[in-house]
């Protein structure tokens, strides 16, 4: 089977390369290194494009650019590809307000020239799409809310088990990456309902693992550890610190990409997050590092929440297990932290 994988270097494109070459496949990777422009040298992926070449005979890079059609048009024709992985994105807040033009090109057109020859030349392949919770806006900051000693909680029954996909996505604040992110989202489920593809979308919590090229603007839990290990100033954005935010590990997501192609649903949208299990807080996650690592995280507090930022969320699993029941959570979050932990000392 030919996989092909977009934004391969990344946390989880990267382990989409490693669970795919693992089982046998030949797995094609574009991945033009963006992250580096975007974030300078703490996104810098270049040493994970190193590492898949040398370590995986199975894998072929290429450093094609989403947003060029042409280039996505010759990587379909050459490669034909059996499984569309596309994980490319300008994935930050707080970048997209500064770069309007580049965040909208890479994650609405960029996607789009995907899609549009994902169906004239391989209509018969599965393709899924890592979308984003951010698509939900601050739409779930209106759920009442309980403060505990370290961290916000839902208090509202309905929402026991967290968002699930049944949550409006519209009349809300997303930030101009939650827009843009909307705009392929919607685009990638029209293309599966419309034209009858088997094209799954898949609304990521916070995505995590040891892989991740973090920075201050995106990679939130492996920045923190960055950060203790390098004894950085980190700085906390509002909320008293008690923001919540569901932890899953690349391999779960990957594994529930491979669970859709073994069964894919044409269109649907799947929310897909540590749930309620792996939530955490910020002032529990620089504790929980403190009894790893025995290191207090210096940090700082600014009263400016981030735009549109949540305060809580975790996700609602019940269709992801529905759908998947052999499909689940294999990385508790003591798990991941511990993995991370491993690797700081």
């Amino acid at each position: 089977m030919k996989v092909l994988i977009t934004r391969s270097c990344g946390l989880i494109g990267s382990e989409a390369v490693a669970y795919s070459c693992a089982l046998g496949h030949e797995v094609y990777g574009m991945d033009n290194n963006m992250r580096a422009n975007f974030f300078g040298p703490d996104g810098d992926t270049d040493w994970m494009r190193k590492y898949l070449c040398e370590k995986y005979s199975n894998y072929h890079h290429s450093p094609g650019d989403i947003r060029d059609r042409s280039q996505v048009e010759k990587i379909f024709l050459e490669i034909h590809p059996d499984f569309v992985i596309h994980c490319a994105a300008q994935p930050s807040h707080d970048l997209a307000a500064k770069m309007p033009f580049e965040d909208f090109d890479v994650n609405a057109l960029g996607t789009h020239n995907l899609l549009e020859n994902f169906r004239r030349h391989t209509p018969e392949a599965s393709f899924v799409f890592m979308s984003t919770n951010k698509v939900y806006g601050d739409g779930p900051n209106t759920i009442p809310l309980v403060e505990l000693e370290t961290r916000w909680d839902y208090n509202d029954p309905c929402f026991v088990r967290g968002i699930s996909e049944q949550f409006s996505i519209d009349q809300c604040l997303h930030s101009i990456f939650g827009a843009s992110k909307v705009a392929a989202d919607v685009m990638a489920q029209e293309y599966g309902r419309y034209f009858g593809l088997k094209i799954g979308v898949f609304r990521g919590g916070c995505l995590t693992g040891i892989s991740h090229s973090s920075a201050e603007l995106h990679g939130y839990l492996a920045y923190v550890f960055k950060s203790a290990k390098e004894k950085r100033l980190y700085t906390i954005h509002g909320y008293k610190g008690k923001q919540v935010r569901d932890q899953i590990h690349a391999f779960d997501v990957v594994s529930a990409f491979y669970a859709f192609y073994k069964n894919p649903h044409p269109g649907e949208v799947y929310n897909l997050g540590g749930g309620k299990e792996n939530s955490i807080s910020i002032l529990e996650s620089f504790e929980k590092i403190k009894q790893l690592l025995g290191v207090r995280i210096d940090h700082k507090y600014s009263e400016n929440n981030r735009t549109g930022d949540h305060i809580v969320y975790y996700t609602d699993l019940t269709k992801m297990k529905t759908h998947f029941p052999d499909w689940r959570i294999t990385k508790s979050i003591d798990q991941i932290f511990e993995e991370f932990a491993a690797v700081s000392k």
